[in-house]
């Protein structure tokens, strides 16, 4: 886990070694300035900043940050009270009060460490694509079925389809176990499977995908595996 302290030389030196103590495995790096933090070009898992800073404060730091959708975990550690309403304006996770106890910010940078946990699982259940007209992310759960379109790929969902550049091999990898490539031009989510056929699989949306001949007895083992699982979603049509 990447951290980074932006604040005073002496503060961020107490900060660091406070971390080091946690359980979490965190890479530390201090920064005395908020220019030096932005110019270092890195993301950070969390944040931890001051306001009261040279050059730069560390609310226009952190606004900086948000416009380049830099998606960090951001603690305020400072002295200055009157700035709470802007900081969670930049989606702060806290606002802590200097002096801070050690016993309370351990507590604070703990419930980071699992907010920093919680928003990976979210990005692993999620796929990114970008068009030449739109960039945008699609939950892995809202996918039916994949369709090989030679050098691109159909993306059927809940509520649309569209195309992207893309090989059955590739989105094979990103989907994962929950998905089965029953058709060399076709790979199915096992959630959306009604019945199947020796040459044709079901959907519950009414929708029909190919099965190749050859592949249906380890479909059908495959099949019955995910069921005994559990993990078939609500599906909402």
């Amino acid at each position: 886990m990447k951290v980074a302290i932006c604040d005073e030389r002496e503060s961020c030196h107490e900060l660091r070694d406070l971390i080091r103590k946690q359980k979490y495995d965190c890479e530390i790096k201090c920064f005395y300035t908020g220019k030096q933090l932005l110019e270092a070009r890195e993301h950070f898992d969390i944040l931890i900043l001051d306001i009261r800073m040279e050059e730069m404060s560390g609310i226009e730091v952190a606004r900086a940050l948000r416009i380049k959708q830099d998606n960090t975990v951001l603690i305020f550690v400072t002295a200055l009270k009157e700035y709470v309403s802007e900081a969670f304006d930049v989606a702060a996770f806290h606002y802590l009060l200097k002096p801070v106890p050690a016993e309370k910010f351990c507590k604070v940078f703990e419930d980071a460490c699992r907010e920093v946990e919680r928003l990976e699982g979210l990005k692993s259940e999620q796929l990114f694509f970008q068009t030449r007209s739109r960039s945008f992310t699609v939950p892995k759960k809202e996918i039916l079925y994949v369709e090989s379109r030679k050098r691109k790929v159909d993306i059927h969902t809940l509520g649309e389809c569209f195309t992207v550049y893309a090989t059955m091999r590739y989105m094979e990898e990103q989907l994962g176990g929950d998905f089965y490539r029953c058709h060399r031009g076709y790979l199915v989510n096992m959630a959306y499977v009604k019945e199947y056929e020796t040459d044709v699989i079901h959907l519950k949306n009414g929708e029909t995908v190919y099965i190749a001949r050859d592949k249906y007895s380890e479909f059908a083992k495959a099949y019955m595996r995910f069921l005994k699982e559990g993990e078939t979603p609500m599906c909402r049509f």
